[in-house]
């Protein structure tokens, strides 16, 4: 059986809440800023010179496939700020050799929020989809790849033949993260489960000058990714797009490893599939269970990043119970704001954890702290709570 390096990236930027005053309620409804300045900046170290490395490997290699998710926030942005970029992603869709896989257009918890909302954006995302690239994609993968058994039943229903999750040690025991497999009471979907160790030995501890296998060679990757083939024949490789440039700086040598990776694994008699292909090429090995949500994130691999303390848990379900009547406002300017805030970063940038997990929200936050990005937050609720009695008042006026 050949063995085949399934690799999936996630394109992702949110648009986040400015140093919104509680006196600016009632006054201004523009919550956020520097997702410009962010968003070119990221261009300019990741999506530009990574893109172009991914269009080379394809055309040097007819085995070389993959996978991306996009947001529609990030689609927004780039449309926006860097087209560019925009054709970029077209052009390596063109070659049908790029898989799209579907996910929510905000990249929000809805799911676990409110269903209907849920697949409010699934549907959006799968429309801008259609608009952009003119394909409907047949993988589907959850916000922070956050996974349960109910959402494989969901996604199932919905259509979707495969689906992602992580390969927690926890849950799959002795079961290896290297086949397909078959999610727990569903009837047509697939599961593939991401392998932790070794997407995270780029994703995360490649510059890591404390990492006792720093410098990360590639003739030692590739060894390791062919030892671990022998647990079965595909090795998922699930991370985030700006790995490449912008969490990992090019003066690592993330772009050089990269390539020779490719070029090496391939001539040693392996190939590249996207999320659907692998999934089509094998039977299910046996079912998998998961009654308790799993992510990718952190240490733990649950919700807490999201979800784990009453600041997160407040501010998410205040703009949650708002839902029924903004969506009835009919005002697609509100509707927007609201959902844009529904965005799974915000809740993220409130985690209050330490140790290395606190470092890494640190690290994507651009607050000084999360009570700083509640209360900013909070002060944008009260503001859509506001603008939802002024749009009443007129409406009654009216009447």
């Amino acid at each position: 059986m050949s063995r085949s390096i399934v690799l999936y990236m996630h394109m992702h930027q949110p648009y986040r809440v400015c140093n919104y005053s509680v006196f600016d309620v009632g006054l201004k409804s523009d919550y956020f800023a520097g997702d410009k300045e962010i968003f070119l900046k990221v261009t300019k170290k990741s999506y530009r010179p990574m893109l172009s490395l991914l269009d080379k490997c394809l055309k040097a290699h007819p085995e070389f496939n993959f996978s991306l998710s996009v947001t529609g926030t990030f689609l927004e942005q780039a449309e926006a700020w860097a087209p560019d970029v925009i054709d970029m992603l077209k052009e390596l869709v063109a070659t049908g050799r790029v898989e799209i896989v579907a996910e929510t257009y905000h990249h929000s918890m809805a799911f676990f929020y409110s269903r209907a909302e849920f697949r409010a954006e699934v549907e959006q995302h799968m429309r801008k989809i259609k608009e952009v690239f003119d394909v409907k994609p047949a993988a589907f993968r959850n916000t922070e790849l956050a996974y349960n058994d109910d959402l494989a039943l969901w996604a199932d229903a919905f259509g979707f033949q495969t689906i992602l999750s992580e390969g927690w040690d926890k849950v799959l025991g002795w079961q290896s993260p290297n086949w397909v497999y078959k999610p727990k009471g569903t009837k047509k979907i697939r599961l593939l489960t991401k392998n932790y160790r070794l997407s995270d030995d780029i994703a995360f501890r490649f510059s890591d000058r404390n990492w006792k296998e720093h410098p990360l060679s590639v003739d030692r990757y590739l060894k390791w990714c062919e030892d671990d083939a022998l647990r079965g024949p595909l090795i998922n490789l699930f991370m985030d797009f700006e790995t490449f440039g912008e969490h990992q700086w090019a003066d690592t040598g993330i772009f050089e490893f990269f390539e020779k990776f490719v070029a090496k694994w391939i001539a040693r008699g392996g190939n590249f599939e996207t999320v659907s292909g692998a999934a089509e090429s094998m039977e299910p090995k046996g079912v998998v269970s998961m009654p308790d949500t799993v992510t990718w994130a952190d240490t733990e691999r649950d919700l807490t990043a999201w979800m784990g303390n009453a600041m997160q848990e407040t501010a998410m379900r205040q703009m949650y119970s708002l839902r029924r009547p903004v969506l009835a406002s009919g005002d697609d300017v509100l509707i927007e704001d609201w959902r844009r805030l529904l965005t799974s970063d915000h809740a993220y940038y409130m985690c209050t954890k330490y140790f290395s997990d606190g470092d890494v929200h640190a690290y994507f936050s651009p607050y000084d702290s999360p009570y700083d990005a509640f209360m900013y937050y909070q002060n944008v609720v009260r503001d859509v709570e506001y603008r939802l009695r002024m749009k009443s008042s007129v409406i009654k006026a009216k009447s």
